[in-house]
């Protein structure tokens, strides 16, 4: 895999931080809040047959998927070698596809040229087709803002049918300082500007799930359910 990472944001989630945040992200109630929020979400969806996940760290939202849809196929993109290697000894969790890189770092098959050129300095990776549910969870909010275009771009290409969306969510661009980290963490409307980009998505459903909820709580997450 390539190492020149194109933004300190990849940097950061690549090395010691990223392996750091394993131990403080894991456990069978963050899988059993994940549960809940996403059986809200695939009610609203029909004939998922296929997912991937943008940055899916060691897999707790697809333990989730996989439990609530059980024959779909489950795929994954993750920065972190560590993780990955986590994700390739989880017993429990049935990945067909692991795809060890940044979520920058993608084309696909219909850009012929630019994949072999792009081959040659050994930056992207293949996604070999597109996937009916498309899934980004707290990770957009981590992405260098200049380059939010281009994932945006790979998060539509990726999807058959659906996007989901699940981030902190602010009306308008903010950075927050992120365990005494400066800009490593950005809130914006991630869905709205998705949409404005692509005019054919629309908005299936939306929603909220607080820190503070009784039985599954999640990191203040607002979530958004798109279809083409």
């Amino acid at each position: 895999m390539n190492k020149n990472y194109s933004t300190p944001q990849e940097e950061f989630w690549a090395s010691n931080f990223g392996d750091e945040y394993i131990s403080r992200n894991k456990g069978e109630q963050l899988i059993a809040s994940n549960t809940r929020l996403f059986a809200q979400i695939i009610s609203r969806t029909r004939n998922v047959e296929s997912i991937i996940e943008f940055g899916s760290n060691i897999g707790l939202n697809l333990h989730a998927l996989q439990n609530l849809l059980p024959s779909a196929t489950l795929s994954a993109i993750e920065i972190n070698s560590k993780v990955c290697e986590q994700l390739q000894n989880d017993r429990e969790l049935n990945l067909t596809e692991i795809f060890h890189g940044s979520i920058l770092d993608i084309t696909f098959r219909e850009r012929e040229r630019e994949r072999e050129r792009e081959r040659e300095r050994n930056t992207l990776f293949i996604l070999p087709h597109q996937y009916d549910f498309v899934l980004i969870k707290g990770v957009l909010i981590h992405i260098n803002p200049d380059t939010l275009h281009k994932v945006y771009e790979n998060l539509y290409k990726a999807s058959s049918r659906y996007i989901c969306i699940s981030e902190y969510y602010n009306p308008v661009p903010v950075t927050i300082n992120y365990r005494g980290h400066e800009d490593r963490l950005f809130k914006r409307d991630f869905a709205g500007e998705l949409m404005d980009k692509y005019p054919d998505l629309n908005l299936v459903d939306y929603g909220f799930i607080w820190k503070r909820d009784n039985n599954f709580p999640q990191d203040d997450t607002t979530w958004f359910l798109l279809e083409k």
